[in-house]
């Protein structure tokens, strides 16, 4: 069997030991619940969890109110879907940009869905923001790799309308670029720890103002006292972070940040794989040269296919729509093979696919 070569890091991140040492350290020695108890396991989590917030907060120039933790993307989307309280009399706009998990929690709640057009390179065209109520904003496509000009976007739907409310879907950003909400001047940011090298099933959901809005959900750690049948909540975070916390995954995506912070992707990997790939002419490419990631096709072959006789070869790597069906649409596939690298890929790698890939296509 092949020496594995894992190259799918925009899908999910492999851990980095600091990581798993620290959750694995945190389940040994110190796990307990959070908020519910005053031993000294107990003190650890609810300091673990305020230390994790606050590097959260530092992270993304934000403040540790703003900061709720979440599941995920997926999760932090739903929710706010569900806490603009959206009908039929109000406008979202999208793209085409858009993961499936950024869009359909919008769509589903009956708003009137208006698309932002993409230019001849398939960015968010700035000058033809919509008007909209609520402008759901995709950082960075997981199909193409480019960083979207966030703030300059925000300040062309604020010209259209000063109080659209703007949500920035950040899961593919995060892990390649800084995430500065007071610069960006937006109103939710959502991202997934697994994207940075955090555990799955932690996410990160930032409010600019979270006491314009109530939560969604509804359970224990919420509840500041009952009197009289007269419920009484907690302010920001805790009032949107109803039930037991994932400890142990908030154990670790602040090492994960810590570590991020000095290990980002080497994307020059990406940029030899590319001039790899374009030599070969059976390979069309999707995405650009200074891309994050590689998406292409090949003429002739299904890319589940070609992903399946890449993975005999020991290398793993992302064929499909990736939850991203409109922009294959709009690109003319119904499908296409990424490739996503890490810190921990090597040029040495991405040489033994290229060979790979050259001999799959012979």
């Amino acid at each position: 069997m092949n020496k594995i070569i894992y190259l799918d890091a925009a899908a999910s991140y492999l851990k980095p030991d600091v990581v798993i040492d620290t959750q694995v350290d945190y389940l040994r020695h110190n796990y307990a619940n959070a908020g519910r108890g005053v031993c000294g396991r107990a003190q650890f989590t609810d300091n673990m969890i305020a230390d994790a917030r606050r590097q959260i907060a530092d992270f993304m120039n934000a403040e540790i109110n703003q900061i709720v933790f979440t599941s995920g993307t997926t999760d932090a989307m739903n929710m706010i879907a569900k806490m603009l309280n959206l009908s039929a009399d109000k406008t979202v706009a999208i793209s085409d940009l858009d993961h499936h998990s950024a869009r359909l929690p919008f769509v589903e709640t009956g708003a009137n869905v208006v698309l932002c057009p993409l230019d001849v390179n398939f960015n968010i065209d700035i000058s033809a923001v919509p008007y909209a109520d609520v402008l759901i904003i995709t950082a960075m496509s997981n199909v193409l790799g480019v960083a979207q000009d966030v703030a300059q976007i925000i300040r062309s739907a604020r010209q259209k309308n000063p109080n659209v409310i703007t949500v920035v879907d950040a899961a593919q950003f995060v892990v390649h670029n800084n995430i500065d909400v007071k610069k960006w001047d937006c109103d939710f940011v959502c991202w997934s720890g697994h994207k940075i090298g955090a555990d799955t099933g932690v996410g990160v959901m930032y409010i600019k103002n979270p006491d314009s809005f109530s939560p969604v959900k509804f359970g224990g750690g919420m509840v500041l006292k009952v009197e009289n049948n007269n419920i009484v909540l907690n302010s920001a975070p805790d009032v949107f972070e109803a039930g037991t916390l994932p400890l142990t995954q908030i154990s670790g995506i602040g090492v994960a940040i810590q570590y991020l912070q000095s290990h980002r992707p080497d994307t020059d990997l990406i940029k030899y794989l590319y001039d790899g790939l374009s030599k070969i002419p059976k390979i069309k490419m999707l995405s650009c040269r200074d891309a994050s990631l590689c998406s292409f096709v090949i003429d002739g072959m299904h890319v589940l296919d070609f992903g399946t006789l890449l993975g005999a070869c020991g290398v793993c790597v992302r064929v499909g729509n990736m939850c991203a069906s409109w922009i294959h649409e709009l690109m003319g596939v119904s499908g296409s093979v990424r490739i996503s690298v890490g810190a921990y890929n090597t040029k040495q790698e991405i040489e033994t696919v290229i060979k790979y890939i050259k001999d799959i296509l012979k």
